[in-house]
């Protein structure tokens, strides 16, 4: 069995308990995923399955690559391919399963792995939440980046000093995230809490292993 999913998120939205409780959940389309491929230790040196993300819209512009590898596998194109590890090499997974939402179930804890937003060029601060100067009148020093170096020695700027630039697109994993409800019929799950990334952006949904 796959423990993973490929999932499309959709927004954000509340949800309340009969008490009055507040629950800010994320509302994530996962699913229908077909197995693609099938790695082996012996074919690729490690297990895994290759899933494609099922649409209502098919692909355009598909290479011919791309067409060939889809046709190897006698399925339709997909526009989404991600990769899940396998531990158990054992495992009866063949080309053309599908993967779906029911695997998931309330109360469930799962790994989101998605994309951050694009922020741009950012300030220290706002990047990497400095603190800044002081804010009274006549400091001349509010948001300034300050320090970046001694001039004697080493006589330059360290790699890897946190300075301005570009902020956000960057692969994030948010852990132990709470399955609050999953609808099988619509192939939707909703989330405790936020996962990176803009509406409409796709994420990787991995259930956790249970002792």
């Amino acid at each position: 069995m796959v423990n993973g999913i490929i999932g499309k998120k959709l927004g954000m939205t509340q949800i309340f308990a009969p008490d009055g409780t507040v629950t800010p959940v994320t509302v994530i389309k996962a699913g229908p995923c077909v197995v693609v491929q099938r790695k082996t230790v012996s074919s690729d040196g490690y297990e895994a399955v290759q899933l494609g993300l099922v649409e209502d819209k098919a692909p355009k512009n598909i290479n011919k690559p791309m067409k060939g590898h889809f046709a190897k596998a006698n399925i339709p194109p997909t526009k989404i391919l991600r990769e899940f590890r396998l531990e158990n090499s054992n495992e009866q997974i063949s080309v053309g399963d599908k993967v779906l939402v029911d695997q998931f179930a309330e109360n469930d804890t799962i790994d989101v792995i998605g994309t951050s937003k694009g922020r741009g060029f950012a300030g220290f601060v706002k990047r990497h939440n400095f603190g800044g100067g002081r804010k009274s009148h006549g400091s001349m020093f509010h948001r300034a980046p300050g320090s970046i170096g001694a001039s004697a020695y080493p006589s330059r700027v360290i790699k890897g000093t946190r300075m301005a630039g570009h902020m956000g697109v960057e692969r994030k994993t948010i852990k132990n995230l709470k399955i609050v409800k999953v609808n099988t019929e619509e192939n939707l799950i909703l989330v405790k809490g936020a996962v990176p990334g803009p509406t409409g952006a796709y994420v990787l949904i991995k259930k956790k292993e249970t002792d």
